[in-house]
């Protein structure tokens, strides 16, 4: 039931209201002056205040002023007999929700009253929300290479300056950028985030600056790009690594300059936006190889960060364990399940080359898949039972191997995408998402490797 708090000196109007609010289910409660009024939101919480103007002692905006105080969200109706344009823009300036003038029409209080709720209601939800989302994103991990991380992150995310993050895939570059977004000025901004690997390199202009009709086949009306959407906010370049020498000297030219025209436009529009990249790679290794321009990465590192691969942390493994097992169990309306200590030094003893995101993924199959409440050693994958190191341990298997670093890496993923194509039975959108490629970035590479299929 749904509670009002009525604010009125007139002992009548008082009456008169609470017999028509409590005909329609709501539960009454009564002040007759301001700070009465005051005293009893702070020993209650009502979902909505009808509050009188003229009264004795305080008046109604100064009320209205210090309800908000108390309880910024607190949505007030304002009622006055002697009513004026100015004093209903005043009490809207200073949050009151609705103005209605006396003598008060039982239609238009309920209306108000009814339209102010459903405002209350998506308030509410929309921070329920908010919060859900916060916490999906939540960096988990009590590690000391982790709680830098953390450290670092709450003392340039109030700042203005652009960042790049680099790590591994898999090990949650997304989630300290979300997590500089949350705790900059630009919070309440959006945040609108672009995987440059997915976009194909004849798209790519189009989805970050828009296009006008008719600039291309296909345009068929005008439309914005990332830049624009972000506008006011932060825009996330996610594997801007595998971005185009002619789109970073766009890019480049948009930090510089903070404009740019759409493709096949010619109308300049200026944006404010925090550019956050992140990328796998070694950008100074692609530097030295001509794929990535010198000057963006001076430009874009103003504020670095580095995520660390699971292995390096692994004392945060079970609490990220118990996280995803809650999760997920709670997703999948399941009781929650536990993991016992044998499994549980099982996955501390992995090395996990697909990082933070293969153990989520593993989570969720074993919350699935797993008929019992208890996960033991004997439900675990053979690659984490058989103590499978990761990368580290394949590596060591190698012999011969080339004198260039690049080229030993180039041998490394070779071996590591042949073995997990061949775990997979060839399936290519099972093995991108276990090991956290992009599907087309999976192709792109098997091509270029000359890997195929074992026909014997």
């Amino acid at each position: 039931m749904k509670s009002i708090l009525i604010v009125d000196d007139e002992t009548s109007i008082r009456q008169s209201l609470e017999g028509i609010l409590e005909d329609e289910g709501f539960q009454t409660s009564f002040a007759a002056t301001g700070e009465d009024a005051l005293n009893m939101i702070q020993g209650e919480d009502p979902d909505l205040v009808l509050l009188d103007i003229w009264m004795p002692g305080i008046d109604g905006l100064e009320t209205l002023k210090r309800v908000k105080h108390l309880r910024p969200n607190q949505l007030v109706i304002m009622m006055s007999g002697h009513g004026s344009i100015e004093t209903a823009v005043k009490a809207t300036r200073l949050g009151a929700y609705d103005f209605i003038e006396k003598p008060l029409s039982l239609e238009k209080v309920l209306l108000s009253i009814q339209n102010a709720l459903k405002i209350g209601q998506l308030v509410a939800e929309n921070q329920a929300l908010k919060e859900k989302i916060n916490r999906d994103y939540e960096m988990i991990g009590e590690s000391p290479i982790i709680s830098k991380l953390k450290k670092q992150i709450d003392i340039a995310a109030p700042s203005s300056g652009w960042a790049l993050i680099t790590g591994e895939n898999g090990t949650g570059k997304e989630l300290v950028a979300r997590a500089i977004h949350l705790q900059s000025t630009r919070s309440t901004k959006p945040f609108v985030e672009v995987n440059c690997a997915a976009i194909p390199e004849e798209l790519i202009e189009s989805e970050l600056f828009g296009h006008e009709k008719g600039s291309f086949t296909g345009a068929t009306a005008a439309r914005k790009g990332k830049f624009d959407q972000a506008s006011g906010g932060t825009l996330f370049l996610d594997e801007i690594g595998d971005m185009s020498l002619k789109t970073q000297a766009k890019i480049l030219r948009i930090l510089q300059e903070h404009k740019f025209e759409r493709v096949g436009g010619n109308r300049t529009i200026e944006v404010d936006v925090r550019v956050i990249a992140a990328t796998n790679k070694d950008l100074e290794e692609e530097i030295k190889e001509g794929n990535f321009r010198e000057d963006l990465y001076f430009r874009l590192n103003v504020l670095p960060f580095t995520v660390p691969p699971l292995r390096e942390r692994k004392v945060d493994i079970p609490r990220l364990t118990n996280h995803f097992l809650q999760y997920f169990c709670s997703k999948e309306s399941r009781e929650i399940k536990t993991v016992d200590s044998r499994a549980t030094e099982a996955l501390v003893s992995y090395n996990w080359p697909g990082n933070v995101r293969e153990l989520k993924n593993l989570i969720e199959r074993l919350v699935i898949m797993t008929p019992a409440q208890t996960i033991e050693e004997s439900d675990l994958p053979q690659a984490i039972t058989k103590g499978n190191s990761g990368p580290a341990a394949q590596t060591t298997g190698l012999t011969d191997l080339p004198d260039s670093y690049r080229d030993a890496k180039e041998l490394f993923e070779k071996q590591f995408l042949l073995e997990k194509l061949q775990k997979n039975s060839w399936n290519i959108s099972r093995t991108a998402e276990e090991i956290g490629l992009e599907r087309s970035n999976l192709h792109r590479k098997i091509k270029s490797y000359g890997i195929e299929p074992d026909k014997s």
